[in-house]
């Protein structure tokens, strides 16, 4: 069982202030909210952030997304489930959440140039550094998995 170590939002606000202003930059530049979710969920699924998962699986559902596409994310390239837009999102987010296993290989970024424009492409990347940088903080304070209500 996890133990609660602190409350992020609560000890200092200020700390995910720039956090907070980058999910609104994605929110409000166009992306697709199903894609934003399915790209939070995934690197959510990659680093393990219980927490995470199941606040945007509810968020997903709650955005209209099928149970079918939430439960096979983790094997995405196996299925038919997902857009080729969706498809080269999904392998960026992995890319990026695992950069230190890996390149950044050009042609998984020309593949991602294909679905993006060059804006869309760079709101993309910030999705992922965001959801990256709040699996940490989930992680590492260890919040409750279960306690969020949409």
């Amino acid at each position: 069982m996890i133990k609660k170590r602190l409350d992020y939002n609560t000890t200092d606000p200020k700390a995910i202030k720039g956090l907070l202003e980058l999910e609104k930059y994605v929110a409000d530049s166009g992306l697709e909210r199903s894609l934003y979710e399915l790209v939070k969920l995934r690197a959510s699924q990659i680093n393990s952030c219980a927490y995470c998962i199941d606040m945007h699986s509810k968020d997903a559902r709650k955005a209209g997304e099928t149970e079918q596409r939430l439960y096979a994310l983790s094997a995405w390239r196996e299925t038919s489930f997902y857009s080729e837009r969706e498809r080269a999102a999904l392998a960026w987010t992995e890319a990026l959440t695992l950069i230190s296993d890996n390149d950044v290989s050009d042609s998984l970024y020309k593949e991602v140039q294909k679905y993006f424009s060059e804006k869309e492409h760079v709101a993309l990347t910030m999705a992922i550094v965001a959801i990256n940088g709040w699996n940490r903080l989930a992680i590492s304070f260890r919040k409750e998995p279960g306690s969020y209500n949409p």
